[in-house]
């Protein structure tokens, strides 16, 4: 049964059918902070609900999509706040989500083949490709050494990053269903568990947290800290955005065509984009990350065939509601960083494959020159980790620059 998305949902409890949606954006929603330092999960569970719901008031209720933390912005925070600070990425998130803002504006006005013409596969794939990529020495630093020690390798903690990559491996190809959906956080306890066997974990800050509770981590301007402004966060965090914003057509692309409804043009891909530009803008104001629509959300409505805003909706209100729980934030944190190791290494290979996929299904031809050229530049200048000094404190690097250079390229380059 296919059900609209104003409709109330009667046939299961809309309760259990949030609780779905959020378990299957839970893992990969916290394993991003998590992987950042000076930011909270707690406050990236609060974001993610606080900008869904703004993203289905904009969106009119007719766009059933569930936002939560984007990978693509792991590597740029991580290098903003390594120099600058935490506050230092809330402005350039903040920024981020304005540009989704004048995309949006100019989408409704000058339609969208603007964009597609500079944001072609053969430009997004690769730098997809970079992306995942540029993440893969995160992901084995976490899984083969002891936390809290400058790279010390500790087989013992590999073990628990292999037993955690082997039952995201199996439940992800293995089973079938709802549960076949949430392979990260059937990982994640999995692996939990095995590290609580080898006595890795201590649960006394959980139990001595209380239920209800304000959240550590919160950033909020003119409250916690004076906002800052941060050449570093414009060149390196911002130019990600039109990445993402490819992503963004993509997803709803293929959500149109299951909900058998044009929601490019019904509310539009303006309100769309517009949505999760101010889902991004809220984040940053109190110490979130840039949002973004899951593929996790499709998978879901695939199954359940409930196109509920109603659902996504309560889904929200439940991450928001774990957020302002200091209990489940201490249970995050006692996650041992080999165990989220053991699930990036899996995720992030498979974000990598994500571009390669785009490319197989765009029919991208390499035999031409053009795209051989553009491609190559985007790999080696986001891989081998190319960088240009703006002044002596700002450089665009990685996959920054490569996003740029291969726009650059892709508009400058004649056509075969």
């Amino acid at each position: 049964m296919v059900m609209d998305v104003h409709d109330v949902p009667r046939a299961r409890p809309w309760l259990m059918l949030s609780l779905q949606h959020l378990f299957a954006m839970f893992g990969a929603t916290i394993l991003v902070p998590y992987l950042i330092d000076g930011l909270e999960p707690a406050v990236a569970l609060i974001t993610s609900g606080l900008g869904t719901l703004a993203y289905l008031a904009i969106t009119r209720g007719q766009i059933p999509a569930y936002l939560g933390s984007s990978f693509a912005f792991i590597a740029p925070l991580i290098a903003v706040i390594g120099a600058d600070g935490p506050e230092a990425a809330m402005f350039g998130s903040f920024l981020t989500g304005v540009v989704y803002g004048l995309v949006a504006l100019f989408i409704y006005y000058l339609g969208v083949d603007w964009l597609k013409r500079m944001l072609p596969p053969v430009v997004v794939g690769p730098v997809i490709i970079v992306i995942g990529l540029g993440l893969a020495s995160v992901a084995i630093d976490m899984a083969m050494t002891i936390p809290g020690t400058d790279g010390e390798y500790s087989t013992l903690h590999f073990t628990v990053a292999l037993v955690t990559l082997t039952a995201t491996i199996v439940a992800a190809i293995f089973i079938k269903g709802f549960f076949g959906l949430i392979p990260i956080l059937i990982g994640i306890i999995v692996g939990y568990v095995y590290a609580f066997a080898l006595g890795m974990i201590d649960l006394t800050p959980v139990h001595e947290a209380k239920w209800l509770g304000v959240p550590d981590g919160l950033l909020i301007p003119f409250v916690t800290y004076d906002p800052v402004i941060s050449w570093l966060a414009i060149m390196v965090i911002v130019p990600v955005a039109f990445v993402t914003l490819a992503e963004h057509i993509g997803d709803q692309m293929v959500l149109s065509k299951l909900m058998n409804r044009d929601i490019l043009k019904k509310p539009g891909l303006h309100r769309s984009i517009l949505g999760d530009g101010v889902a991004t803008m809220i984040a940053s104001l109190l110490g979130g990350l840039p949002n973004t629509t899951y593929g996790e959300n499709i998978g879901v409505l695939t199954i359940t065939r409930v196109f509920s805003s109603f659902v996504i909706g309560g889904a929200a209100v439940l991450a928001i509601m774990f957020g302002f729980s200091p209990k489940v934030s201490e249970l995050i944190k006692t996650i041992p960083a080999n165990v989220m190791g053991g699930v990036a290494i899996l995720l992030f290979g498979v974000i990598a494959l994500q571009g390669i996929r785009m490319l197989v299904d765009q029919r991208i031809d390499f035999g031409q020159k053009r795209n051989l050229a553009i491609a190559s530049v985007i790999l080696i200048t986001g891989v081998g980790g190319a960088f240009i000094n703006i002044t002596e404190n700002v450089q665009v690097a990685g996959m920054a620059l490569a996003a740029i250079v291969g726009i650059i390229l892709n508009l400058l380059l004649p056509e075969a």
